[in-house]
């Protein structure tokens, strides 16, 4: 439970976008805006200056959808992982602290639990699932061919074609991998392994 009585009546809820993981704001919620929060699925937050609730965004579109709410170990300041519509700071900036809201990389993982999910739920009409039913030597077949793809892109100095290329090969590897079990996390902690100075090939 949220003990909103430590300070006041008030805990600081820190917003992150859920998808780059950047931090976003850091804005004041009493139970009634947390109530309210929970019962709409937007971000609401107290006003300390105006003595009122607000929902981000009621008057400039730039809303932010809840994907979860945390509450930290001593019960008195929320983590509320959201999607914004917009920008989050009234100056127009992604965040409020003047930071760029993008994280390419994390899309990554984001594909991954796509691609998990597909094969769970196995669509009709899903190349994903087109090539989790051919099998394994299928798959990596495909790895192979998109990775000699972009090996000729390079050789040939055509930077765009290469990323094109790249970018199939690493959605057949994932591909490849969860139907192993596996996942990109797994390739990055072989990697953050490899980058310990202690470590030694096997």
């Amino acid at each position: 439970m949220i003990d909103f009585q430590k300070m006041n009546g008030l805990v600081p809820a820190i917003v992150q976008d859920a998808r780059t993981l950047k931090v976003l704001m850091l804005g004041f919620m009493n139970e009634e805006a947390y109530t309210k929060t929970v019962e709409t699925g937007l971000v609401t937050f107290y006003s300390r200056t105006r003595q009122t609730l607000w929902t981000k965004g009621e008057t400039s579109g730039n809303t932010l959808k809840v994907c979860e709410i945390l509450n930290d170990c001593d019960q008195d300041t929320l983590l509320i992982k959201a999607i914004p519509a917009g920008p989050v700071c009234h100056t127009g900036a992604d965040t409020c602290w003047n930071e760029k809201n993008d994280n390419p990389v994390q899309f990554l993982v984001e594909l991954q639990r796509f691609i998990e999910r597909r094969r769970e739920e196995m669509p009709e009409g899903s190349y994903t699932t087109s090539l989790f039913r051919d099998g394994c030597h299928r798959m990596a077949q495909k790895v192979g061919e998109e990775a000699l793809e972009a090996v000729i892109e390079a050789v040939a100095g055509n930077d765009e074609r290469l990323i094109y290329e790249a970018s199939d090969m690493l959605y057949h590897l994932i591909v490849l991998l969860t139907s192993k079990g596996l996942s990109i996390e797994d390739l990055a902690r072989e990697l953050q392994e490899r980058h310990d100075p202690t470590w030694h090939k096997h």
